[in-house]
């Protein structure tokens, strides 16, 4: 893991990251994942082969999440002590900016909910749903913002983006330098 930018919004912390999610000692990691919560590839197949298949188990209980949506399962053998699954977007059905920003603020709302202190969150929606690199970054790292500004009294204190590719940081980078 290596450290890229950090941004205070009060008494809290966005922090921008280089790395694997999977190794990530957060209080909940960030999965992105399908409506039906099968982890097969992905971000998401990467947890649960770290993870564990308690991961899995535990999503096929839950179901179903709609896009937009987020669920919550233990995180098996990873550092982190849970799994946020959020269902972002694919490129194409419509709304998608929406439905990213839904995702965003359905995750930071259930991490609070929760108790939750840290969170590390991958550019969902950006792999193989086709969601532009660009535009996911600036509405995370936006939402993130917003989010903080208006819960300063939220038990969230971190909101870390984990980010593993160097296209997908360098538009991260351009959002935090914004900031």
């Amino acid at each position: 893991m290596k450290l890229i930018a950090e941004h205070t919004v009060g008494k809290k912390l966005i922090r921008l990251v280089t790395g694997d999610i999977t190794g990530r000692d957060a209080d909940a990691v960030v999965n992105a994942a399908n409506s039906h919560l099968q982890h097969g590839g992905g971000v998401a197949g990467a947890i649960v082969r770290k993870g564990g298949r308690i991961i899995q188990d535990e999503s096929d209980r839950i179901g179903f999440v709609p896009v937009g949506g987020a669920a919550i399962t233990t995180a098996g053998k990873l550092p982190a002590k849970f799994v946020i699954h959020t269902v972002g977007p694919r490129m194409g059905e419509g709304d998608e900016d929406n439905k990213l920003k839904s995702a965003v603020k359905s995750t930071l709302k259930l991490a609070a909910e929760k108790g939750l202190r840290s969170i590390s969150m991958p550019a969902v929606s950006s792999g193989i749903f086709g969601f532009p690199k660009d535009r996911c970054a600036k509405i995370l790292v936006e939402e993130a913002k917003k989010f903080f500004m208006e819960n300063e009294n939220t038990t969230l204190e971190i909101v870390e983006f984990c980010i593993f590719d160097t296209l997908t940081l360098s538009y991260f980078q351009q959002e935090f330098a914004k900031l």
